[in-house]
């Protein structure tokens, strides 16, 4: 992009400002910029500069940068998908104990987004610690921690007329793993930050959510039920309804009905296997009970935290990832 600049006119020490726009990365709403401001054609030892856009209508500040001894700075914006008309303001400031007019760059700098980038999500404040960066290494049986950052665009906001809700979510997990974000849901309005200023209280920061990860270590208890010697119920179950059967067939050879005892003989061998049938669960778990839980299997995984928004007619979905190592 060609740089763009206006001089200040009818001020004690005249200013030029100039803004342009690097290469967007593939994929990103990340736009880089650099700034620059001259007095006279020498560059300010100092200062700042507010970089100001209109979308979709509405004038938005989206950052406020200091610039460096050599008058320059190169920040990075985080702009929403659309087209964006940006600016570079130096307002009037003294430096050095002189004085410099405003000046902003003109024309404004047309930038074109693609990606959807209303907020972004990050993770940080991995503990335990490791000596490879963006990893959590555990054992089995063993839990870890890490915060997940949620942060607005502040173009988005700027649209927000209500809160809006973010729910957090993990996946990639080998198994028995949990993830447990708490709160699960964090609320953006309109008055959200972008960015977390050193020493600010929290409720001047972006949302943050805890994350617990834990792993589990293999069962040592045993899993069977005591043995209980008790074989009445199943001796009742197939004595009874022969006891049963045998009566009527000898009712029926008094009576003299074949049919009568073909009939009993077929009942007597169904309710016999019934009566056994109930038994066998019976047994089944008293001498083969559920075998023991599994540890956490070993290995490294790939584990994706997701925060998605809901505005009752779209889902917005933004994540990122850490390395879980289980040793």
């Amino acid at each position: 992009m060609p740089a763009l600049s206006v001089v200040a006119a009818n001020a004690q020490a005249a200013t030029a400002t100039t803004l342009t726009a690097g290469t967007l990365p593939a994929g990103s709403c990340a736009q880089p910029l650099t700034i620059a401001v001259t007095s006279g054609g020498s560059p300010l030892t100092g200062g700042t500069v507010t970089i100001n856009d209109v979308f979709k209508g509405n004038p938005v500040t989206v950052a406020t940068v200091a610039l460096s001894s050599s008058g320059a700075a190169s920040p990075t914006v985080d702009l929403s998908a659309g087209s964006h008309s940006l600016t570079a303001t130096f307002a009037a400031q003294t430096i050095g104990g002189k004085s410099y007019a405003a000046s902003t760059s003109t024309p404004a700098v047309a930038v074109s987004i693609a990606t959807e980038c209303e907020f972004t999500v990050a993770v940080s404040n991995i503990t335990p610690s490791s000596t490879t960066a963006n990893t959590l290494t555990l054992t089995p049986g063993q839990s870890g921690t890490a915060t997940i950052t949620v942060t607005p665009s502040v173009e988005f906001t700027s649209t927000l007329t209500a809160p809006m809700y973010v729910t957090i979510s993990c996946s990639g997990l080998p198994d028995e793993t949990t993830c447990t974000p708490t709160p699960e849901n964090l609320a953006i309005s309109s008055t959200t930050p972008e960015s977390c200023p050193s020493g600010s209280p929290a409720s001047s920061c972006p949302p943050t959510s805890s994350l617990l990860i834990q792993t589990f270590a293999a069962s040592t208890a045993s899993s069977t039920p005591p043995h209980r010697r008790d074989s009445a119920p199943i001796a009742w179950a197939i004595l009874l309804p022969g006891a049963l059967c045998f009566g009527g067939l000898a009712f029926g050879a008094r009576r003299r009905r074949w049919l009568s005892r073909l009939s009993l003989l077929a009942l007597l061998g169904l309710v016999t296997v019934l009566g056994t049938t109930a038994c066998n669960p019976q047994y089944a778990y008293k001498n083969h009970a559920p075998p023991n839980n599994p540890a956490t299997s070993p290995g490294t995984y790939t584990v994706t935290v997701t925060a998605q928004a809901n505005n009752g007619v779209t889902a917005t979905t933004h994540s990122t990832s850490f390395a879980l190592v289980v040793n």
